[in-house]
């Protein structure tokens, strides 16, 4: 069910490409969303791009605090307009990519929710990962053809940098697919509701976490190329191929294997072996 053209009608403003604008109208999905927030009362939450507001109604009814980031200008006093008589609405004027964190307290992990600009989904989503502690779930509308990289098993083309990162540091559920004919103005490409839960530890243990993201880029970095020989131009390891090979093989990985092939669980053991055998080669090569 659409939203009717009555309520819009007021705040209606031309979307704009340079923010891959899409409003979503149809009422069904925007409530579907919300239920899959899993939203209690005394909930903090982060609306990424509120646009006319339509989703940010719901959820604050439903919130003790909400946040609404827009970087369209021309929305903010339209916003702040609607919500002038809620307490529990603030509504920023600015980037998501540029959002601080730190204004929410610390004692309590954040949801956020938002149909994201598709254009830089991949971006929100490495910005949203890397204050996973500080967020506990995220509720994003995404195109398709991210939603099912992120949830790719291995082996698949679909699989890659993000589904192994995001996968190591949250459940990573497809929700549900959105028809484009949902949206104002109708996108090229169809759309899905994609749900994060961040754990509060990684889901395999690591040595160095920074190591492993780096790792990762380093394995996928020309997808055609064996892992072997991703690895022996990873610049982080600085070890020769035979010792790079005797590490693939004590932990059991074929380094005649592609990236896309490897679990996991796979990655973070070749992360923490190679990590330790990296300080050793050093700790001998000054000693």
């Amino acid at each position: 069910m659409a939203i009717p053209p009555e309520f819009l009608k007021p705040y209606r403003l031309p979307p704009l490409k340079k923010y891959s604008q899409s409003f979503l109208t149809d009422e069904q999905i925007l409530h579907a969303i919300v239920a899959a927030g899993c939203l209690r009362q005394d909930d903090v939450v982060l609306e990424i791009g509120p646009g006319q507001g339509i989703m940010t109604r719901l959820l604050a009814d439903r919130v003790a605090r909400l946040t609404a980031v827009e970087i369209d200008q021309r929305l903010i006093p339209l916003l702040r307009d609607i919500f002038a008589s809620r307490e529990n609405v603030e509504i920023i004027h600015g980037d998501i990519l540029s959002y601080n964190f730190s204004s929410f307290p610390l004692e309590r992990r954040i949801k956020v929710m938002g149909n994201i600009p598709y254009s830089i989904t991949s971006e929100i989503l490495f910005f949203l990962l890397a204050f996973r502690h500080r967020i506990h779930m995220a509720v994003l509308l995404m195109q398709q053809e991210v939603a099912e990289r992120l949830t790719a098993q291995p082996g698949t083309k679909a699989y890659g940098i993000p589904t192994v990162l995001l996968g190591m540091y949250a459940q990573v559920e497809k929700l549900f697919a959105v028809a484009n004919h949902s949206f104002h103005p109708v996108p090229a490409v169809q759309s899905s509701v994609v749900r994060l839960t961040f754990y509060d530890h990684p889901a395999c243990e690591l040595d160095d976490e920074a190591f492993f993201r780096t790792l990762v880029r380093a394995a996928f970095a020309q997808r055609r190329k064996t892992l072997l020989n991703n690895l022996k131009s990873f610049p982080k390891i600085s070890l020769p191929s035979e010792r790079i090979r005797g590490i693939l093989d004590q932990v059991g990985i074929d380094g005649s294997r592609r990236a896309e092939t490897l679990t996991i669980t796979e990655f973070a053991k070749l992360s923490n072996v190679l990590m330790q055998k990296k300080q050793l080669h050093f700790q001998g090569s000054t000693a």
